[in-house]
């Protein structure tokens, strides 16, 4: 007799999975040719533009420009709606939405390669964006100190972490993965056009806010962009990684799934008569509640009363025997003699 496990939610999941249609073929990019031409010109880019910082070249002169004609004082009316649109380059929110769209996306498909795509992006960025920002030490424009001044390499410095912008970077890579993961080369176009969009619209956003020089953006942006031309280069990491853990869940689930023998009680039949037609009955023990009724109390012949409706006998006289020594109640008491001396 084997009985089987109740199913637990995570296993209904994986259930309905197994009915999902077969995965389909994904189109996953290649390092081409074109695409490390594309990544290395990019990454000259990016030092052009830190080079351009450091030795305070025109940019310099420009992102101050921009920091002294305050755009918050000279459009006032669109800063309540551009604190809420800066949120779309936040990477608490944004992680949370792209995550949860591809989780959807992974489990329709069967598939984690979205989710690790997604995290192995975030995780280039972190690195990249970080080790730059903290090298570099570039105060933003609310520290600045000098006038015309790069404000770099103030490590120890207040607020001296935002070249490049954060915000502009994490919009790129945060809605630049859905088009690296589209299905089709029309969504993948029009994906790309909405994520350049929105990250540039993000990091004008942090200038106008007073937050980022224009050159955090630019750098910010480019830096975005190098994390999702690098992307292919990890693929086959991907690839193991979603194999491994697809391994793994596979034999939870046959252990969850494995079924434990119940052991059965062994009856023991009482022995039959040779000839009767009695099958052999089980044999049973009774309990201490079912016991066998009390015989009937044997009563004398002859007529009887209930206990109630005897008449109380009183036996005459005193029960106690009789003594010599011991006078009636009542009698006159006689004085013992006193012997002894």
């Amino acid at each position: 007799m084997r009985t089987e496990p109740r199913l637990t939610r995570l296993d209904r999941i994986f259930a309905r999975l197994d009915r999902e249609p077969e995965r389909p073929v994904l189109d996953v990019p290649r390092m081409t040719r074109h695409r490390v031409v594309l990544f290395g010109a990019t990454l000259a880019f990016y030092a052009a533009i830190v080079l351009a910082v450091a030795a305070t070249t025109w940019l310099v002169q420009i992102d101050w420009q921009a920091m002294l004609f305050r755009p918050y004082q000279q459009w006032p009316e669109i800063h309540a709606f551009l604190d809420y649109w800066v949120v779309l380059g936040q990477r608490g929110p944004t992680a949370v939405m792209v995550a949860a769209w591809l989780g959807w996306r992974s489990w329709r498909q069967r598939t984690l390669r979205p989710l690790l795509a997604f995290g192995t992006a975030v995780l280039l960025l972190n690195i990249t964006v970080g080790a730059v920002k903290y090298g570099l030490g570039r105060s933003g424009p609310h520290y600045a100190t000098e006038v015309g001044s790069n404000e770099m390499w103030h490590w120890f410095q207040a607020g001296s972490d935002i070249f490049p912008s954060g915000h502009t970077a994490n919009a790129v890579v945060t809605w630049g993965i859905l088009a690296y993961l589209a299905s089709t080369p029309w969504t993948r176009r029009w994906l790309s056009a909405l994520s350049a969009v929105l990250s540039l619209s993000v990091g004008l956003t942090t200038v106008y806010l007073g937050t980022h020089w224009l050159s955090d953006v630019l750098l910010g942006w480019v830096a975005g962009l190098l994390v999702l031309l690098a992307l292919p280069w990890f693929e086959p990491l991907i690839s193991r990684a979603e194999a491994f853990l697809l391994d793994l869940r596979d034999r939870w689930a046959g252990r969850r799934t494995a079924t434990v023998p119940v052991p059965v009680p062994v009856l023991t039949p009482l022995a039959a008569t040779e000839g009767s037609d009695t099958a052999p009955v089980r044999e049973t023990i009774p309990s201490s509640a079912a016991r066998a009724p009390r015989p009937p109390a044997y009563l004398a012949p002859g007529p009887h009363t209930t206990r109630a409706e005897r008449t109380p006998v009183t036996p005459a006289g005193s029960r106690r025997p009789p003594h010599s020594d011991r006078h009636p109640r009542g009698a006159g008491s006689t004085s013992r003699p006193l012997t002894g001396g």
